[in-house]
């Protein structure tokens, strides 16, 4: 099979990049302003604490970039080399600078091809070493342009490998829908049973001072263990997977971090499984942690519980509203900062013995599906990144 070579920007209709100017937030808006940080895991992320911009807005912004479905995304400036294909949704969304936009031309290169070949490490050792900035790395489009491509010229044959590497990436987005299913159906009964008061036996219950009789309002730290993280010498920080992992607070939406360091670590500094991890500083981002063996970088906190009969998980759907509630109300000199005082102010409502023990199990099993789910997207995704090199080098024939 022959392999050419030719510059990016040759075998694309265009390559852009987000706005560059100031846009003016619209918090009644329906679309979203959106950066790298949305961008993870093949994956264009967004919600509604992103940035809001109106639909007038985004068309302007798209006559610049031309984005439509298909596109390969690739991230430019922080966290290098995040890729994504341009989905359904893209009438929802544009891009700042921090992202660029490639249209291939589908006569030389498949799309998906393209996106799993800028993911091989390869070229992510190359973007790398051709970042400039110190505080924050950035790749340039007139660079990334003149990114050498080398690419099979037979595009049935790109088509080939894109569809062997896609079943890996298919498999893991169902895993992800699954879970997503397991986090509503958890989220349903806390609400159910700890929200609306509807538990097994609310008929006959009475209620004082709005809660339930025997059920009891305690502090977080009656209920809980609260762990501070350790200061690590941030220009120790690596992306060297071989060294030790740190969770930094940009690490807690992804559940993963791609921080590692030199620095000697303390056991003490290790997350548990499906503890509470929360970041105190400017958005306050919370997860149960499965992001595997990993140390609490400083202004990260992990919360486990220590009463026998309450789940992680229900902790977890108690706590949140409360931080979320602080992240509004607090204000530093730049960023709001959560601070041991805030922590020693949440509440609990803990209920009664046999309500707390029918809500472990449900969220107990809950957890199990979970944690099985996200260790067969971690060997999903380590089997695809071993095929992928080889697969676009030739080694491995299809």
């Amino acid at each position: 099979m022959k392999i050419v070579f030719n510059k990016l920007i040759d075998i694309s209709l265009n390559i852009t990049d987000g706005v560059h100017n100031t846009v003016i937030d619209d918090a009644n808006g329906d679309c979203f302003l959106l950066s790298a940080k949305n961008i993870k895991n093949g994956l264009v992320n967004f919600d509604s604490t992103d940035r809001k911009i109106s639909n007038d807005i985004r068309t302007k912004l798209n006559k610049r970039t031309k984005m439509s479905i298909g596109d390969v995304l690739f991230t430019t400036v922080g966290t290098l080399g995040e890729t994504a294909l341009v989905d359904e949704n893209c009438e929802k969304y544009e891009f700042q600078r921090s992202v660029a936009i490639i249209k291939p031309n589908d006569k030389l290169i498949n799309n998906r091809y393209l996106y799993y070949l800028l993911k091989s490490s390869s070229y992510n050792y190359y973007f790398r070493s051709i970042a400039t900035g110190a505080a924050q790395p950035c790749i340039f489009i007139g660079n990334l342009g003149k990114t050498k491509i080398e690419y099979f010229d037979d595009i049935s044959y790109q088509k080939r490998i894109a569809d062997i590497l896609s079943t890996y990436d298919d498999l893991i987005e169902n895993n992800n829908r699954r879970i997503a299913l397991l986090e509503k159906a958890a989220q349903e009964l806390y609400k159910e049973w700890f929200v609306r008061f509807r538990f097994p036996g609310y008929e006959s219950a009475e209620f004082e001072n709005g809660i339930p009789v025997g059920w009891e309002v305690k502090k977080l730290f009656d209920v809980a263990n609260v762990k501070y993280g350790y200061a690590f010498k941030s220009d120790l920080f690596c992306d060297d997977e071989a060294l030790n992992p740190v969770v930094r607070i940009r690490d807690i939406p992804n559940n993963k971090t791609n921080t590692y360091t030199t620095e000697q670590c303390d056991e003490r500094y290790l997350i548990n499984e499906n503890s509470i991890v929360i970041g105190m500083d400017g958005i306050f981002h919370m997860c149960l942690w499965n992001g595997g063996k990993a140390y609490l970088n400083q202004r990260v906190v992990e919360i486990e519980s220590k009463i026998e009969n309450l789940n992680n998980l229900h902790l977890y759907f108690v706590l949140y509203p409360q931080v979320k509630y602080w992240e509004q109300t607090i204000s530093g000199t730049t960023v709001a900062h959560l601070g041991d005082k805030h922590l020693k102010k949440l509440s609990v409502i803990l209920p009664s013995e046999d309500i707390c023990k029918k809500a472990k199990n449900f969220f107990d099993s809950i957890m199990l599906q979970k944690s099985a789910l996200f260790k067969q997207n971690e060997n999903l995704i380590k089997q695809r990144d071993l095929l992928l090199p080889r697969l676009m080098s030739g080694k491995l024939e299809v």
